[in-house]
């Protein structure tokens, strides 16, 4: 995508936050519009209760709807007739337009129909009640404009000054008529005409359909409201992704109006014909006791369907490719039909190259028979993998791709031609959704070539089309091609696993994510909980599974690292560590936290949660001067934009779904670049946040000790996972006065068991030169590290730091052998 129109088309993360932002304004008029009726209803309650003989400063109506506006609107009781008061001095009493409006707002379905309206003179009862809605001797006149208005309640007042011995205000009688002359609604589409209604289907049909029209999608947004209100009347379910490009949609229709929906498809312009290859579904539909069953089991472990509600979400691209330009998707090879696919296989798979061009989760359940998988774990890696994989082929060489419903091998159709210059790039027509349905349905005697099961993107995660197994159990390691997700949700892993597995897990990947499942999170802490027989492969799976869950915030955290960093990936701190450092910045005296080395923000958000916690007991808002405050510093560039980004997430929508959802949003788009090198953030609006891009950290805090930042208070806790080399150095800048960390306070130092090799440098000191020749008991890849100069030359640093920081008299130490091991000093 071009860096022009990489700037014209909002980020996912921009797109979360513009729908959440038009979430919050809804609610804020709902919100207003409530306030706004009750202090109405408040303020004619009060004159009600405070007018006297004197002052009549309201006018009673008594308004009746006829028969067939009440049939066309569907009036409720209170609507069809009631009693309305108006002010003396509103706009009601001296416009049409404002008696509209006084109408409106009690008669809410009005709003929907076109009316006329009259008004008479009500029959009063000898009480003073007026019962009926009808008229003295049936008289009305039309109100048809302003000065209409005005004389009738003139009429109210001369009225009311005839019968003030039984009337306590003025009052009149208005009637709402349907306008003859109105324009009559307009029909409802073709599609919709004798459509059978939809529940009384006893099958429901799976399907999916992508679409790349030329001209885009002028307004995501618009379009996607458009959708919602087309498909409604079907009762469709699913997940419908719409962009600039176009169209992508995996859904479930009742079979019975599937005819209709796909009428309805056709009429819009942006899909119709430019739906590739129509519509994509598949060849057995699922009755609904199976539908009901067929997806992912929710978490307590019911059954559940493949989709529960119909969700059309904007996105910056209906699929995320990580291209630096926009390609046009027009132009992508030839589109063979899935009959002529399966002949050419069968008759020239050895003169050809095939292609996989779907994830190694996807290849690894089921694939042709000969298809080289790209081996992704992410579809944006594709091109670095056909580009080496492509490079010494000539350009006239037959290249054959497929993919689960044909839209990745457009895209990657349209990069083989228009990028490499391949000029005999062909793709399956429709993938192998349509390819399952055409075998069954055209050619049922022919053996399918494509073997095991077609992962799909809805909750069945797979649908079986031969009985071959071609994947490995995680578990077990035995055979299998079943397809699903940890049930425990802070996992949420996607695995392949046994039915035996799957049963006797619970549905989990682990021994440790099992008893979190069977312990839950709900246990009290004065109840004694169910004895459970789940049991443990280690020490590490027990304590994690008797640790209170990891908010799934730092899991979206953890994966866009590994996507957008991968070779850095193995730096966060991961569940244990991060878990701990969060309850540590939770102990502290104000919740002030300086970090130095914030990376992708994973220990950064840990800390501030720590810090969030101090906030709520301290009921302070942090500044740089006092308070719950985190500060924290970065050298990569590419690591403090990242590092921003998730931050401000947080910032914004806290550790709930809705900042694990922005936080997703990221892995689909590039993450802008910071600028200014310092970004300053406020938590749930009591932790005051500074992310600080700095060339030498440790130069910063030597500046803050030097007492460079006079509104900057000390510190209650210095986490440092920055230059290993220079530790002592940083921990000395804490020590040497008062200025960044205060006495009592705690220095929290990663990395100091350096894989391990800390234990070589401690017993041999040439460590740092050791040979190829080590001993036969250490594993191959502790064996490999000391091969590695690096390795022990910071291995050795690390020990040296240990020593030096044991024997000084200003601290007290623990190490604490989690994760790459933590040294946890407190300053005297």
């Amino acid at each position: 995508m071009s860096a022009q129109m990489s700037n014209l088309i909002p980020s996912n993360q921009e797109l979360v936050q513009q729908r959440l932002q038009v979430a919050r304004e809804k609610r804020a008029a709902r919100t207003r519009s409530i306030q706004q009726i009750q202090e109405r209803n408040m303020h004619l309650k009060n004159i009600l209760h405070s007018e006297n003989n004197t002052t009549v400063p309201m006018y009673a109506v008594k308004v009746t709807v006829c028969d067939e506006l009440r049939d066309e609107l569907k009036l409720s009781g209170r609507e069809k007739r009631g009693r309305v008061f108006i002010e003396s001095e509103s706009d009601a009493v001296r416009s049409l337009k404002g008696l509209r409006f006084e109408l409106h707002a009690f008669f809410r379905a009005l709003r929907k129909g076109s009316f006329l309206l009259s008004a008479g003179y009500p029959l009063v009862e000898e009480d003073g009640t007026i019962s009926s809605s009808k008229t003295v001797d049936d008289v009305v006149w039309k109100i048809e404009s302003d000065q209409d208005v005005i004389d009738t309640f003139q009429k109210a007042d001369r009225f009311f000054q005839v019968n003030a011995s039984t009337l306590k205000r003025p009052s009149i009688v208005i009637k709402v008529q349907k306008d003859p002359n109105a324009a009559p609604p307009p029909p409802p589409p073709a599609y919709l005409q004798n459509m059978p209604d939809p529940s009384s289907s006893p099958t429901i049909t799976m399907l999916s359909f992508y679409s790349f029209p030329p001209g885009g999608v002028e307004n995501p947004e618009d379009f996607a409201n458009l959708l919602r209100k087309s498909w409604k009347p079907f009762q469709a379910l699913g997940r419908i992704y719409v962009a600039k490009e176009g169209i992508n949609a995996q859904m479930s229709v009742p079979t019975n109006i599937l005819d209709n929906f796909m009428a309805c498809c056709q009429s819009i312009p942006e899909l119709g014909s430019y739906m590739e290859n129509g519509i994509n579904i598949d060849p057995i539909p699922l009755t609904r006791e199976e539908f009901a069953t067929a997806g992912t089991p929710a978490a307590g472990g019911e059954p559940a369907p493949p989709f529960t509600g119909l969700h059309v979400r904007v996105r910056r691209q209906i699929v995320a490719d990580g291209l630096d330009e926009a390609l046009d998707w027009q132009s992508a090879g030839y589109d063979m039909p899935p009959l002529e696919w399966h002949q050419k296989l069968k008759e020239e798979k050895d003169n050809l190259v095939l292609l996989d061009c779907r994830n190694t989760y996807e290849t690894d359940v089921g694939r042709f028979e000969g298809a080289e998988p790209l081996g992704t774990e992410n579809f944006r890696d594709s091109w670095a993998v056909l580009e080496d994989r492509l490079k010494d082929l000539p350009k006239d060489t037959p290249i054959y791709g497929y993919c689960t419903g044909g839209i990745r091998c457009v895209k990657v159709g349209a990069y083989v031609t228009q990028k490499m210059g391949f000029k005999n790039f062909t793709r399956l027509a429709g993938g192998i959704v349509a390819y399952d349905r055409t075998i069954q349905e055209e050619a049922p005697t022919e053996e399918p070539l494509f073997k095991g099961t077609n992962f799909v993107f809805d909750g069945r995660l797979g649908r079986p089309i031969t009985e071959d197994s071609l994947g490995t159990c995680l578990t077990c390691g035995g055979e299998t091609s079943l397809v699903s997700n940890c049930r425990n949700e802070n996992c949420h892993k996607r695995m392949i696993q046994c039915e035996n597995c799957r049963t006797s897990f619970l549905g989990t990947c682990s021994d440790a994510c099992r008893h979190r499942l069977v312990r839950g999170t709900s246990v009290s802490i004065t109840s004694r909980p169910e004895e459970s027989k789940v049991s443990f492969k280690n020490l590490e799976d027990y304590s994690s599974g008797h640790s209170s869950p990891t908010p799934s915030v730092y899991k979206e955290v953890e994966f866009n690292t590994k996507s957008l960093i991968p070779s850095g990936s193995h730096m966060i701190s991961g569940d244990a560590q991060g878990r701990l450092l969060a309850q540590l910045a939770s102990m502290t005296r104000e919740g002030r936290v300086m970090e130095l080395g914030t990376f992708t923000g994973y220990s950064t958000i840990c800390l501030i949660e720590g810090a969030g916690n101090v906030a709520k007991v301290m009921g302070q808002k942090g500044t740089r001067e006092s308070g719950p405050f985190v500060l924290t510093m970065e050298r990569d560039s590419r690591a403090f934009d990242v590092a921003t980004a998730h931050v401000k997430a947080v910032a914004e929508h806290g550790l709930s779904e809705a900042g694990a959802e922005s936080i997703c949003s990221f892995r689909e788009a590039d993450v802008p670049s910071i600028l200014s090198s310092t970004v300053s953030l406020v938590y749930e609006e009591s932790v005051g946040v500074e992310l600080r891009r700095v060339s030498d950290a440790l130069a910063a805090v030597e500046s803050i000790a030097n007492g460079a930042e006079d509104d900057l208070s000390p510190f209650d806790l210095v986490f440092v996972d920055a230059d290993k080399t220079r530790l002592l150095d940083y921990v000395e800048a804490c020590l040497s006065n008062d200025r960044v960390l205060k006495k009592g306070g705690l220095i929290i130092v990663d990395n100091v068991l350096w894989k391990g090799l800390v234990l070589d440098a401690s017993r041999n000191d040439s460590f740092s030169t050791a040979s190829d020749n080590e001993d036969e008991e250490a594993d191959e890849e502790t064996a490999e590290l000391r091969k590695n100069r690096r390795a022990r030359k910071l291995a050795n640093k690390m020990h040296r730091f240990n020593a030096a920081i044991a024997q000084d008299k200003r601290v007290e130490v623990l190490v604490i052998p989690v994760r790459d091991g933590l040294s946890v000093i407190r300053k005297k």
